[in-house]
């Protein structure tokens, strides 16, 4: 990474991880139920047979009742499992037994079925500190979902789950950085 992109991600991260640590539990109760309803419009719409997802921790936008919900349906919902090579293997989300993996990252207690699996899903939802308007997603920083999108045989829409302030007009990027198809907020499905 470039210094200068890498210390204005950090800047911007360090911001956005005390922003979320501020907002009041009413304020989190209103998103999740907004951008859960978001999420189940955006999975009908799409017809979607298949979605990777990803079971959110500590402050990011709550998507768990959408996860539960897409499980229902009869959906199959994929799960990354980090890795310690940096590549993603995935497990299907049963509503049964989760563990904590690398990074504090809540994952099913099922069988791993390897990073390729991602090649046959209809959607998928990723986490985000924050996307900018062109869809430039800025992520965390370890890179697991820039990876694996840039791996793609075939990529499906994707879609960064964020809150509305995080919806911004630019984000510091990289070559290796990817954009998203769109985003999800409380506020809005909004496609690029």
């Amino acid at each position: 990474m470039t210094g200068d992109a890498s210390h204005r991600k950090r800047a911007l991260r360090a911001e956005l991880r005390e922003r979320r640590r501020q907002l009041s539990e009413r304020d989190r109760d209103l998103a999740t139920d907004a951008l859960n309803a978001h999420l189940i419009e955006l999975t009908e719409r799409l017809h979607v047979a298949s979605v990777s997802a990803y079971l959110p921790v500590n402050d990011e936008p709550n998507i768990r009742p959408w996860v539960d919900w897409a499980h229902g349906q009869g959906i199959r919902v994929l799960i990354p499992v980090s890795r310690n090579d940096g590549l993603l293997d995935w497990a299907v989300f049963d509503g049964g037994a989760e563990s904590t993996g690398l990074f504090g990252m809540l994952e099913p207690d099922g069988e791993l079925l390897g990073p390729i699996v991602i090649n046959d899903v209809d959607l998928i939802v990723v986490p985000a500190a924050s996307v900018d308007r062109t869809g430039m997603r800025m992520g965390w920083g370890r890179g697991y979902f820039d990876r694996t999108l840039g791996s793609m045989e075939r990529c499906p829409p994707v879609y960064a789950v964020v809150f509305d302030n995080e919806l911004v007009e630019s984000v510091p990027s990289e070559v290796h950085d990817k954009r998203v198809n769109g985003v999800v907020t409380p506020g809005a499905i909004i496609t690029f």
